[in-house]
């Protein structure tokens, strides 16, 4: 492994775990397609869909560590949220975890591609004006929010992402949690998914060692960053970035397939 390699890697395990920090994501949405194809296209190397799927578990899972570590004395963290939505999506990520063994490479990324298109859709659907209200009027329906998080979080278990780039939209759009409570939550949520995924992808046996050790690295630095950064920026700003990202990213994964 070659100090390019380690830059690259660095890298981009960096910019994921940024954005992870200042939206509320676990950083997979950017990671997944980079690993995927900046190494091969630079010349310092290939990963497969299965270890790119198991380097951004990790990630994910150190990304949200550091994220909720930053914001813990927010005042932002629901707790009946996290456990109701945490339990749900860390069955449903194990399970997916486990089972992306027995999938091709194509069907991953089609259904990462699958994924970030409904998270796109979601995303356009028109909002209330939900981000005055205060911590204690937050409501939401249990039942909703635990079966959509179990089915986020077997679809984000497969491709080793956490499925917070599909959680926040839920969240907001459909659950009308606040965006900054949103974002905070969804960082906690997010970090239970993860370890199911990381825990399916352990028994396959599909984390490159090294890499991901450079991920961690680069997760516990730039997600603490995040997290200052999106604390400071408007909730439509944080909102029209996620938005953004989540539509290129679904246009990059769609167009290998054209």
């Amino acid at each position: 492994m070659d100090i390019t390699f380690i830059v690259i890697i660095f890298t981009i395990g960096f910019m994921g775990s940024f954005i992870s920090g200042m939206l509320g994501i676990g950083g997979a949405i950017i990671n997944y397609p980079m690993l995927l194809y900046l190494p091969g296209m630079l010349g310092a190397g290939h990963f497969t869909a299965h270890e790119v799927s198991g380097i951004t578990a990790i990630q994910v899972l150190f990304a949200t560590i550091g994220g909720v570590l930053a914001y813990r004395k927010g005042g932002f963290l629901n707790k009946t949220l996290i456990i109701y939505m945490g339990i749900s999506i860390l069955t449903g990520s194990f399970i997916g975890g486990f089972f992306s063994t027995h999938m091709q490479e194509n069907g991953i990324n089609i259904i990462y591609g699958v994924l970030a298109l409904i998270a796109v859709i979601v995303m356009f659907v028109p909002k209330k004006e939900i981000d005055d209200m205060s911590f204690e009027k937050v409501h939401f329906n249990k039942w909703i929010a635990s079966i959509l998080a179990f089915m986020i979080g077997v679809g984000a278990g497969i491709v080793g992402a956490g499925g917070a780039f599909l959680l926040v939209p839920i969240m907001l759009v459909v659950l009308k949690i606040p965006t900054r409570i949103t974002i905070a939550s969804s960082l906690a949520i997010t970090l239970i998914s993860s370890i199911g995924s990381v825990s399916g992808k352990l028994v396959t046996g599909h984390i490159p060692i090294l890499p991901a050790c450079i991920m961690v690295v680069a997760s516990l630095v730039a997600s603490p960053i995040g997290v200052h950064i999106g604390k400071r920026v408007n909730t439509k700003v944080l909102q029209s970035i996620m938005v953004i990202l989540i539509l290129a990213t679904a246009v990059k994964t769609w167009m290998l397939f054209l």
